[in-house]
C-alpha cells in the first residue's frame, strides 16, 4: 500500500531559491512521529531546472508515502503532461503560498486554479490549500469588506475563498513549528492518508480504475451476487463503559437513594434503574402492580424503598443543572444502603460480576445473616415477574444480554423522557441521561455548552468583535469556576485543549486564566493524561503556581512526622 501526495506552490517570502526559510513538506517529514526512513531524491525534467523534489518515506510502519513537492508554477506552464500526471496520480493535493507573496498568490488564483479545477474535475482527490507565514505589517483585518491590507499580503478572506472554489481544506500556518506542522498540518494531512488508505481496497481499486478508463457514460453492468460476506471489523462497543462512567460522573441524575438519616445521598438515573428492573419499574410508576403480577416484587418494594415528596428532604450538593428535579427515595434497610453504590456500579458497569459484588458486600456487611439479606434484595431486583431468580440466573450471560437491549423498551416513547426533539411537524422523545452517556456533543448541549462558547469565541474572533469574544470568555470563567471538584476530575471535557485553542485565537484573558485554573487545581489535572500537553513554559508556569504548593506539603509532611514521632507527649497525660 502506498500514499502519493503531489504538493505545488512556494511557501517562502522570496525566490524559490532562498534556502534561508524552511519548507513545509521537508518540515513534516522530518517532525512527524509517524514518518520513518525519509529519503530525499531529485527528478530533473532540464538540467539545473529540477521539476519537482521528490520524498520517498515510510508512514503508519509499513506503508510507502511518495511526495512530490514542486515549488515553480511554470510546470504548469512548460510541461502541462507532467503536472497532470502528478495530480491524476495523487492522492492528496497540496497547495501552498505566503501569506506576504501576493503577486504570487494573484498569478496562482488567475492563472493556475482553473488548470487545477479542470484536471480535479476527472477524479476526486483532497485538496489541502496551506496559507504560511505570519503577515509583516501586523495582524491584517479578517473582514471580507476591508482592503486595508490587501496592497500587501493575502487576507484570510481571500485564502477561504481560493479555498471554496477547489473545494479545498484551509489551514493558516504563522509559522513552521511543531504545533504546526505536527498537531495542525500534520493531523489533516494525515486524515486525508487514512481516508485514502481505506478507499484502496481491492474493490474500490477496481472501480476507481474502471472510471478513469470510461469518459463516457456506458450501461449498467449486473453483477453476480457475492457468495462470501467479507468479514467488518470496526470497533469494540463502548456502551458499558459509558453507562457506568454515567453512574460516576452523576451527570443528568433524576432519583436520589437516602437513608433513614439522610446523612448521604447516592444519585442514579430511572431510565437505566428500569431498564433493569420490574421493582423499579413499579417503585417509579412506569408499571402498575396489575402489570408485575409478582407479589414477591411488590412486597420488597414496600419493605425496602419510601418514595417521599422533595420538600422533606434537605438540599444535597448536586453537579447537575438545577433544572433537572430530583426523585428523593429514602432506603429502609441500613445494610442495603450502606451496600447501594456498589450495587449501582454492579448494575451501570453490564458486566454482572456477582462474584465480585458477592465479595464487596462481605466486606462492608461483615455479617453473614445480614449478606445473605441483602443479596436476596438484589436476587429481587433483577427478577423477572413469575419466575425464580437464582445465583445462577445473575451469573448467566442471558441476564447481560438482556441488560444489553432493554433500553430498547424506553427508545420513542414518552415514558421518562425528559427531552423532546422537534423535527417539522414530528416530535421524537429521548432521554437526557442516555444521550449524554453515549455523544459526547450531546454532553456539551446539556451541560453548560462550555464547548459551544469556545466556537462562538472563534468566530468571534475571526470576524474581530471583540465584544461578544469577551463575553464568550467570561461564559467559560462563570461555567468552569461553578463546577465542583468531583465534577472537574470525572469530565471528559479537557481543559488543556480550551487553553491551546485560547492560545491560538489569540484570547489572551481566557488563556490566563485557564493556567492560573489549572495550578488551582493542581491536585486534579495532574492526574489526568492530558496534563501532559502542556508545553515546558506552561509546566514551568503551572509549577510554580500550584496549590497548594510543594512548599506547604513539605511542612504538612514534617508536622506530621512530629505528631506521630515518640518526642511529641500529651502535656496532660
Amino acid at each position: 500500500m502506498s500514499v502519493n501526495i503531489a504538493a505545488f506552490g512556494n511557501e517562502r517570502d522570496g525566490p524559490s531559491g532562498d534556502n534561508q526559510q524552511p519548507s513545509l513538506i521537508w518540515s513534516y517529514l522530518r517532525r512527524s512521529a509517524l514518518i520513518s526512513e525519509t529519503d530525499c531524491s531529485l527528478s530533473a525534467s532540464h538540467v539545473g531546472n529540477p521539476a519537482f523534489t521528490e520524498y520517498r518515506a515510510s508512514v503508519f510502519g509499513n506503508v510507502r508515502l511518495v511526495v512530490r513537492d514542486c515549488p515553480v508554477w511554470d510546470i504548469f506552464d512548460s510541461d502541462w503532461y507532467t503536472s497532470r500526471s502528478l495530480i491524476g496520480g495523487a492522492d492528496i493535493v497540496v497547495i501552498k503560498y505566503s501569506v506576504n507573496d501576493k503577486t504570487s498568490f494573484q498569478e496562482l488564483k488567475d492563472n493556475y486554479v482553473p488548470m487545477i479545477k479542470k484536471t480535479l474535475s476527472h477524479c476526486s482527490v483532497p485538496v489541502i490549500i496551506s496559507a504560511i507565514g505570519a503577515r509583516k505589517n501586523g495582524v491584517p483585518c479578517t473582514c471580507p469588506l476591508c482592503t486595508s491590507d490587501r496592497r500587501s499580503c493575502v487576507t484570510t478572506a481571500e485564502g477561504v475563498q481560493l479555498a471554496k472554489e477547489l473545494g479545498a481544506t484551509y489551514l493558516e500556518l504563522h509559522t513552521l513549528n511543531d504545533f504546526y506542522i505536527q498537531k495542525y498540518f500534520g493531523g489533516v494531512l494525515e486524515y486525508f492518508m487514512i481516508q485514502s488508505l481505506n478507499q484502496k481496497s481491492p474493490e474500490k481499486m477496481k472501480r476507481r480504475k474502471k472510471m478513469q478508463k470510461c469518459h463516457r457514460v456506458q450501461p449498467p453492468q449486473l453483477e453476480q451476487p457475492v457468495e462470501k460476506m467479507p468479514i467488518l471489523k470496526g470497533e469494540a462497543s463502548h456502551y458499558d463503559a459509558d453507562l457506568h462512567n454515567l453512574l460516576c460522573c452523576c451527570q443528568c441524575a433524576d432519583v436520589a437513594f437516602y437513608p433513614e438519616d439522610f446523612s448521604t445521598v447516592v444519585e442514579a438515573h430511572k431510565v437505566i434503574l428500569c431498564s433493569v428492573s420490574h421493582l423499579f419499574m413499579l417503585l417509579f410508576k412506569v408499571k402498575s402492580p396489575a402489570d408485575i403480577c409478582d407479589t414477591s416484587i411488590m412486597q420488597t418494594a414496600q419493605s425496602l424503598f419510601t418514595v417521599e415528596a422533595e420538600a422533606a428532604f434537605p438540599l444535597a450538593p448536586r453537579s447537575i443543572p438545577p433544572f433537572i428535579p430530583l426523585l428523593r427515595v429514602v432506603v429502609k434497610d441500613s445494610a442495603f444502603c450502606s451496600c447501594l453504590p456498589d450495587i449501582l456500579h454492579f448494575i451501570y458497569s453490564g458486566a454482572f460480576q456477582w462474584e465480585r459484588l458477592e465479595e464487596d458486600i462481605k466486606k462492608k456487611v461483615k455479617d453473614p445473616e445480614k449478606t445473605e439479606n441483602v443479596l436476596d434484595k438484589v436476587k429481587c431486583i433483577l427478577k423477572t415477574p413469575g419466575k425464580l431468580n437464582t445465583t445462577k440466573d445473575c451469573k448467566s450471560q442471558q441476564m447481560k444480554r438482556l441488560y444489553n437491549t432493554s433500553l430498547r423498551l424506553f427508545f420513542n416513547t414518552p415514558v421518562l423522557a425528559d427531552v423532546i426533539f422537534k423535527i417539522q411537524d414530528a416530535t421524537v422523545p429521548a432521554h437526557r441521561a442516555v444521550l449524554v452517556a453515549r455523544c459526547e456533543v450531546m454532553a456539551a448541549m446539556f451541560n453548560a455548552g462550555i464547548l459551544q462558547a469556545m466556537s462562538l469565541l472563534i468566530c468571534a474572533e475571526m470576524y474581530q468583535v471583540m465584544r461578544l469574544q469577551h463575553i464568550c470568555e467570561l461564559y467559560i470563567i462563570t461555567q468552569l469556576q461553578s463546577m465542583p471538584s468531583r465534577e472537574l476530575a470525572s469530565t471528559s471535557l479537557s481543559i488543556v485543549s480550551l487553553l491551546k485553542k485560547a492560545k491560538f485565537h489569540n484570547s489572551d484573558c481566557l488563556s490566563t486564566w485557564l493556567l492560573h485554573f489549572i495550578a488551582t487545581n493542581y491536585l486534579i489535572f495532574s492526574q489526568k493524561p492530558e496534563f501532559q500537553d502542556l508545553s515546558v513554559e506552561e509546566r514551568n508556569f503551572v509549577e510554580m503556581h500550584r496549590w497548594p504548593s510543594n512548599l506547604y506539603l513539605k511542612q504538612l509532611a514534617d508536622y506530621r512526622n512530629y505528631i506521630h514521632s515518640q518526642k511529641c507527649h500529651c502535656t496532660v497525660m
